[in-house]
């Protein structure tokens, strides 16, 4: 009943005959008529034809959760023979948003790849609904986000804080009355900055200032216009963007203010272009967090790498390892 699946599945990945057989590398014809025997096999069509793209069916929507769950079975079955192997084969896939993909993964991959050189490490970068969506139907054994998910279905554990500051450019002329406040670049790089000497800035002087922000439903979004209103006002918005890089390379340009990690700067480097100021509320303190599907088989990969990434956390979580 299932034999041919991959057929099915990759047609459903795709929706179109055409495009699947390309990835299959078999011809459409064939791939058509494979997937006809199967329907045959069945009793009832799998797709149907007569939309555009095609659709399933609702027959076709139950084969598809168990081609799922059959394929989550097999990938459990093959981190297990990884594990019997001594990781000396196998793949860890890692997800993570612009920032993570390309500042905070790599050197953590570069040190796990030089322990274990014959694991092949799949990195991707998304966004943090995607990535969530990813990791849920088992294409991802780990993202990273600082973004808090609620959801049963995952497991967190905790890599490390990190902390918004305000990036205004150097050009505007509020920067004139807050040379008290003005953070020393090298002090973001220590993290002495976080010291309780050091003030924050009394973030209402902002209040007529171009803003640059990231989307809605983005983490450093939310938690900026919960700042903005508890010094009681609504942020002048210029742009909404997707990526706080982006968001800052623009602040760099001189264009607007925007809210940044203090792991971005730690990983780019202070700009020259830029003041930076320390924010006292709450909300700029988040947790960076790696997650994994909970009831997922644990590959000996992921266990090791969770290790080495978060040795100084995984003290209070190993009984979940």
């Amino acid at each position: 009943m299932f034999e041919g699946k991959e057929y099915i599945y990759e047609v459903y990945k795709e929706k179109s005959f055409s495009k699947a057989a390309k990835n299959l590398y078999i011809s459409q014809p064939s791939l058509s008529a494979s997937v006809r025997r199967i329907e045959q096999k069945l009793g009832t069509p799998v797709f149907d034809r007569s939309s555009s793209p095609i659709q399933l069916t609702e027959c076709g929507q139950t084969y598809i959760k168990a081609i799922q769950e059959i394929m989550e079975i097999e990938r459990s079955f093959q981190d297990y023979l990884d594990n019997l192997q001594h990781l000396q084969t196998g793949t860890l896939s890692i997800g993570g948003s612009s920032l993570f993909a390309s500042y905070v993964l790599p050197p953590l991959i570069a040190q796990f790849t030089k322990k274990y050189p014959l694991i092949t490490i799949n990195l991707l970068e998304e966004t943090t609904s995607n990535l969530e969506h990813l990791l849920l139907e088992g294409t991802l054994d780990l993202i990273i986000d600082n973004f808090q998910i609620e959801d049963e279905s995952l497991q967190k554990y905790f890599y490390q804080p990190e902390h918004l500051l305000a990036a205004v450019p150097m050009s505007f002329p509020v920067n004139q009355h807050l040379s008290a406040f003005a953070l020393d670049p090298l002090s973001i790089l220590s993290g002495s900055y976080l010291d309780s000497s050091i003030p924050c800035v009394p973030f209402h002087v902002f209040k007529e200032e171009p803003f640059l922000f990231l989307k809605p439903e983005n983490d450093t979004m939310q938690r900026g216009m919960k700042i903005c209103k508890k010094y009681g006002f609504q942020p002048h918005i210029l742009l909404h963007l997707d990526q706080q890089i982006t968001a800052y390379n623009i602040t760099c340009s001189g264009m607007g203010i925007c809210f940044v990690s203090d792991t971005l700067i730690r990983s780019t480097s202070p700009h020259p272009n830029v003041i930076y100021y320390k924010l006292d509320f709450e909300e700029s303190v988040r947790s960076i967090c790696f997650y994994r599907k909970r009831n997922r088989y644990l590959s000996f990969a992921v266990k090791e790498f969770l290790h080495m990434a978060c040795t100084d956390s995984l003290s209070d979580q190993t009984a979940l390892l």
